[in-house]
């Protein structure tokens, strides 16, 4: 009964000329190697604990550069409609 046994079995093609490293047809996202959820084969609550220390260990840096970016695009938009910023000031 082979027809039950059935195994996946993975195409591993290496270019016979090809010098480099790894193999070139590998499928990767460009910014998997600063995830910290991507890459490694863990399970699921392997990735959402890893998710749990990223938030509770954030990154200073990026916050304030979201901070100012977010900042910048509600002054725009204040801007664009015309919102008059003199009903702060006494």
């Amino acid at each position: 009964m082979g027809f039950l046994k059935r195994t996946n079995k993975k195409f591993d093609y290496q270019p016979r000329y090809y010098k480099g490293e790894g193999n070139p047809f590998k499928i990767e996202h460009k910014l998997d190697q600063f995830r910290t959820t991507a890459g490694k084969n863990k399970g699921i609550k392997g990735k959402f604990g890893d998710a749990i220390d990223d938030l509770k260990n954030p990154d200073i840096k990026t916050n304030k550069t979201l901070l100012i970016i977010i900042g910048a695009l509600v002054f725009i938009f204040l801007y664009i409609i015309d919102f008059d910023l003199s009903i702060f000031i006494k």
